[in-house]
C-alpha cells in the first residue's frame, strides 16, 4: 500500500486521469482586478465575505448572458442566468427541482457518473442508453425511442453532455437539433451539460448549444474546464421557466445559500482572460496529438480521436488479455505500479461496459504526457505479445 501511495504521489506530474487542468500562476486572473478597472475590485472591496443573492451577482449573471449572445447569437436575459457553486451544485438543484421521486430520466452510457449518482440519490429511475462508436458516442432519437418502447412508458427527463466525458466527441449542430425536437415532440424534460464548451479539439468548428433549438432547455455549465477554475467552485445554469426558476431559488437558498463571493468576482474576471485561455485550448490540442501519435505505439490502437474536451476513450480488451488482469480497473492499477501512469477505469463512466475501456486525460503539460506516453511504450514493449 505505500508503495502505491507513493506511486501515485509521482504520477500526480504525468496523470492522465484527472480532468484537471495544469496551469502556472494567477496573475493574469489578478490583473483583470485591476483597481483602476472597476466596479468589481470596488464591490471586493466594501464586502469581501457577504453573501450575495442566491442567484449570484449581477456582473457575473450579465456577462453570462452576453457570453450567449457573442458566442452562440442566443439571446439570454440575465434574469435567466443562475450562479450555482459548480456544476456540481447545479446539478443537485436542477435535477430536484425538474423532477420527482420515481422519474425515468435517460442518461447515456458511457458518461459522467455523477448524474446517476445524484439521481439515484434523488428517488429517479435511471434509463441508461448505451451508446456506441458507430454513433460517435452520442444518443440518438432512435435510441430514446427504443427505451420508451422496451418499457412501454414516457421518458420524463434527458441528460446530454457535448462534449461528452469520458468520449469527447460532439453532437453535430444537426444532431442536436434532432434531439432537441424530439424531447418537445416527446415532452421530455432536456438538461444539457455544456461544461466542455469552448475546448474544440478541431481548430475552427463549432460546438452547438441546446439553447439554440429549445429555448426552454435547462443548461448547465461551470468555470471549471474552459475556465480553468476547478478550486473555485462556480458554475451557472441557464433555466426560462419561471416555475422552474422559483424552485431553484428556494433550493439554492437552502442547500447553499449562495456561490461563494469571491469565486463569482474572479468568475466574472475570467470572461476578460481569453487569450491565456485559448492557448490553454492550443496546448490540449498538442496534448492530444502527443497521445494520438504516440499511443497506437504503445498498444493503445482503439481509439476514436475526440472533437471536444480533453479525454480520450481507448478500449484495452488487448492489454486484458496480454496482462492477464480481469477488467480496467485491475489493468489501471497494474499501470500505475508498473509506470506511475494514472489512468481513468471505463467503469467509472459506464458499469456494464466499461470493463475493458480506460480514459485518459491530457488536460495536463505537454512534457508529462510525452513522459507518459514514453513509459507506456517501454511498458508494453516488455509485456507478452
Amino acid at each position: 500500500m505505500l508503495d502505491t501511495c507513493r506511486l501515485a504521489s509521482q504520477a500526480l506530474e504525468r496523470q492522465l486521469w484527472s480532468g484537471k487542468q495544469q496551469l502556472g500562476d494567477l496573475e493574469r486572473l489578478l490583473e483583470c482586478w485591476d483597481c483602476d478597472n472597476a466596479p468589481r475590485f470596488r464591490y471586493l472591496q466594501e464586502d469581501l465575505l457577504a453573501y450575495t443573492e442566491s442567484f449570484g451577482i449581477a456582473p457575473l449573471r450579465t456577462r453570462i448572458a452576453e457570453h450567449y449572445s457573442k458566442e452562440y447569437s442566443v439571446g439570454v436575459k440575465q434574469e435567466d442566468v443562475i450562479i450555482t457553486t459548480g456544476s456540481s451544485g447545479g446539478f443537485v438543484v436542477a435535477f430536484t427541482a425538474l423532477f420527482d421521486a420515481g422519474s425515468r430520466v435517460a442518461v447515456a452510457t458511457p458518461g459522467y457518473p455523477c448524474y446517476r449518482n445524484v439521481l439515484q440519490a434523488l428517488g429517479c429511475e435511471v434509463v441508461k442508453i448505451p451508446v456506441t462508436e458507430e454513433s460517435n458516442w452520442q444518443p440518438t432519437p432512435a435510441m430514446l425511442q427504443a427505451a420508451i418502447d422496451a418499457d412501454g412508458r414516457p421518458l420524463d427527463g434527458l441528460i446530454v453532455a457535448s462534449p461528452s466525458n469520458p468520449t469527447g466527441t460532439v453532437l453535430s449542430p444537426e444532431g442536436m437539433k434532432e434531439i432537441c425536437d424530439f424531447c418537445t415532440a416527446n415532452k421530455i424534460r432536456f438538461i444539457s451539460d455544456e461544461i466542455y464548451h469552448g475546448l474544440s479539439m478541431r481548430e475552427g468548428a463549432r460546438i452547438a448549444s441546446a439553447l439554440e433549438y429549445k429555448s426552454d432547455t435547462v443548461v448547465i455549465n461551470s468555470f471549471s474546464k474552459y475556465f480553468c477554475m476547478t478550486g473555485w467552485r462556480v458554475g451557472w445554469i441557464v433555466c426560462s421557466d419561471p416555475a422552474i426558476k422559483s424552485a431553484l431559488e428556494v433550493l439554492l437558498q437552502n442547500l447553499f445559500i449562495s456561490a461563494p463571493t469571491l469565486s463569482q468576482l474572479g468568475a466574472a474576471a475570467a470572461f476578460d482572460c481569453a487569450e491565456e485561455l485559448d492557448g490553454h485550448v492550443a496546448r490540449y490540442r498538442r496534448n492530444l496529438k502527443v497521445l494520438v501519435d504516440g499511443l497506437p505505439q504503445a498498444g493503445f490502437d482503439r481509439v476514436r480521436p475526440p472533437d471536444g474536451a480533453f479525454y480520450l476513450y481507448c478500449d484495452v480488451t488487448n492489454f486484458l488479455r496480454r496482462t492477464g488482469t480481469q477488467d480496467s480497473l485491475a489493468l489501471c492499477r497494474r499501470i500505475l505500479d508498473d509506470t506511475a501512469v494514472a489512468l481513468t477505469s471505463g467503469l467509472d463512466f459506464d458499469p456494464d461496459r466499461g470493463h475493458k475501456y480506460v480514459r485518459f486525460s491530457y488536460s495536463g503539460s505537454t512534457a508529462a504526457m510525452e513522459d507518459a506516453v514514453g513509459r507506456l511504450q517501454r511498458w508494453s514493449a516488455a509485456l507478452p505479445p
